[in-house]
């Protein structure tokens, strides 16, 4: 017998909605807090018993809700903050659904308190696994309380699925830690089972190295490089870490979209590619990023809790976000901490995406210098790829070490004098030794300084590659027979849509069939390899990110091997003056401070630091 279609009661909606917007304890805290940031609120309390589950209050000292709104608020798909599509396709506050709290109300014993300013007195609602009481007088200060007792208590079935006390504790610190990061202007109180637990006090500054040193740590703070560009309509500031400071998971990885915390893929994968070349295998970028759009480039009710958004233009905010963090991690140069200021602060250039860096070395060490006795060849790999791939690349054939100031009797650094008289010293200082035939040892102005040189001048190797090959640009290597490659008819269609772009990329390639496509050309560096299989890596990324990096990377996986190959082994002596050499070049290199592996090239130890080895001036 069918059965009649009908009506599903309002408690029961409101707790099918909660298994989407309340997954746990954590989901409450997120919700009634955004709440609270769109009343105005400056300070919030969060009180918590046995990790939300008993008990979760929050004070805030917003603008309050009348008291002939308090039922209505509680009721499904109420809101102040939409009332037409127009709103909708602009939403600026971080709640606008109207579906929280008439969810969280129908899986506990909710109490909603309020008073704004003009009313003698606050108004009390109380709500019981969703079934609404008698609104009731309350004394109340400005602003909102809302409590949420016994969370899933009439869902066991749902409440079986909570975690530990501790666990359910850390999901909401963890997301009160993104908050402070975004929203450094509000104090933020919370407290565990009667005890104070955290607390985030109110700064005036979204770029507070205070809030950042709280919420991540000092060595995050350090390690720090301030980004801020703009282009296209969009804005990217916020904070990347050194690639020398990673993590072994994403847990230092927050994406903000117009003030809104959120998760992206494609903008998780720009961040990826920036890092890829300076980053040690396995490692994770840590980031604090805020993305800046018009509303209205940006869709943010495609989920329940908000945690995802979709993009009208996807394709540009993947390749800005790539731009601006790949110039800035490559305008890093070995010894920059050791001469700056304020050494974790970094202005990204403000030219348009796909500019060219501007940063430069300091005017310490930046006038011409004679030429220096080291020019280090790499010959032998150049033969060495020659014989396995042929002569298809522009590589330069030799890697030549910048020029360094050097008495060439005793092989000191000779002083750089400004312009007010003072004695500058170059940020990895003078080279004073070789030690093992591995390491560069170097007095600094301020301490000392050990280069690892195999690693340095790897570095320096592979980009002087990379810049002689991109002048060049992408080399095409026609095939002697044209290649079929079956793919499926999606790839084939993005293979036809961006034939172009496949171009450009050095894969000449034509559809002949729903799921086949002719491969004709293909980039002259790569022809030795699997084409086929980067064809199809390719079309990949094409589909899901709307653009490809593969063939670079594969190309400078290549250069790579061939920098390794030419840079100074162990166990070289080295002069004095060819030292220093490599030092200035270091100071002058893109991304010199890692290696092409993502190792570090050198480290810095301070006379402060050296002196308590021995503990002088105790």
């Amino acid at each position: 017998m069918p059965v009649p279609i009908r009506q599903l009661p309002d408690i029961l909606i409101n707790q099918i909605a909660a298994g989407e917007v309340v997954e746990r304890p954590a989901s409450v805290v997120k919700e009634l807090v955004e709440n609270a940031l769109d009343a105005g609120a400056r300070r919030v309390d969060i009180d918590l018993e046995e990790g939300g589950v008993r008990l979760i209050r929050i004070r805030d000292d917003g603008g309050g809700i009348p008291p002939e709104e308090l039922a209505l608020a509680v009721s499904r798909h109420a809101t102040s903050k939409i009332g037409s599509l127009d709103d909708l396709e602009s939403v600026a506050t971080l709640g606008f659904r109207g579906e929280a709290l008439p969810s969280i109300a129908s899986v506990s014993r909710f109490t909603l308190a309020s008073r704004r300013d003009d009313a003698e007195h606050g108004s009390m609602l109380q709500v019981d696994g969703g079934t609404v009481g008698e609104l009731t007088p309350r004394p109340h200060p400005r602003g909102t309380t809302v409590e949420v007792r016994d969370l899933f208590y009439n869902v066991p079935a749902r409440r079986k699925f909570l975690r530990a006390e501790r666990t359910e504790l850390g999901h909401i610190e963890e997301w009160l830690r993104a908050l402070a990061l975004v929203r450094p202007d509000v104090e933020l109180r919370v407290s565990h089972n009667g005890k104070p637990s955290r607390r985030y006090k109110g700064e005036d500054s979204l770029f507070s190295d205070a809030r950042l040193s709280e919420t991540l740590g000092r060595d995050f703070a350090d390690a720090a490089l301030r980004v801020e560009h703009a282009a296209a309509g969009l804005q990217l500031h916020g904070w990347i870490a050194a690639p020398a400071y990673s993590r072994a998971s994403a847990d230092q990885q927050y994406l903000y979209v117009n003030g809104r915390s959120i998760r992206d893929r494609s903008v998780a994968h720009a961040v990826r590619q920036a890092y890829a070349d300076v980053m040690y295998h396995g490692r994770q970028p840590a980031y604090v990023l805020f993305l800046e759009l018009d509303p209205t480039r940006v869709d943010v009710n495609v989920h329940p809790a908000k945690h995802e958004v979709r993009f009208r233009d996807a394709r540009l905010i993947h390749d800005f976000v790539y731009r601006t963090l790949h110039e800035a991690l490559a305008a890093t140069r070995a010894g920059q901490a050791v001469s700056a200021t304020d050494a974790h602060v970094f202005e990204s250039p403000t030219a348009r995406p796909g500019g060219t860096a501007t940063g430069a070395p300091s005017a310490a060490w930046s006038r011409p210098m004679p030429q220096s006795h080291l020019s280090l060849r790499v010959d032998e790999a150049r033969a060495a790829y020659a014989s396995l791939y042929g002569d298809g690349y522009g590589g330069a054939s030799t890697v030549d070490v910048s020029t360094t100031p050097y008495d060439a009797v005793s092989g000191a650094g000779a002083d750089v004098t400004a312009q007010d008289g003072a004695t500058l010293v170059p940020p990895l200082g003078y080279a004073v030794a070789q030690l093992h035939g591995i390491y560069i040892l170097s007095q600094a102005a301020d301490g000392l300084i050990v280069v690892d040189m195999h690693a340095a001048h790897e570095r320096i190797g592979y980009e002087s590659l990379k810049r002689a090959h991109d002048g060049d640009g992408v080399r095409l290597q026609p095939l002697l027979v044209p290649q079929t490659v079956a793919v499926s008819e999606r790839e084939a269609d993005v293979a036809e849509q961006e034939s172009a772009t496949l171009a450009e990329l050095g894969f000449e390639v034509s559809r002949s069939g729903p799921q086949s496509l002719i491969l004709r050309s293909v980039p002259a560096l790569l022809a030795q390899g699997d084409t086929e299989a980067l064809l199809r890596d390719v079309l990949a990324d094409l589909r899901e990110h709307g653009e490809s990096r593969r063939v670079r990377a594969a190309r400078d996986e290549l250069l790579s091997t061939m920098a390794c190959h030419g840079a100074v082994r162990a166990n070289r002596r080295l002069t004095v003056p060819e030292m220093n050499a490599l030092l200035r070049q270091m100071e002058a290199t893109e991304r010199s401070g890692q290696c092409n592996h993502g190792r570090p090239t050198w480290a810095h130890f301070p006379l402060a630091e050296i002196d308590r080895w021995f503990l002088r001036g105790r």
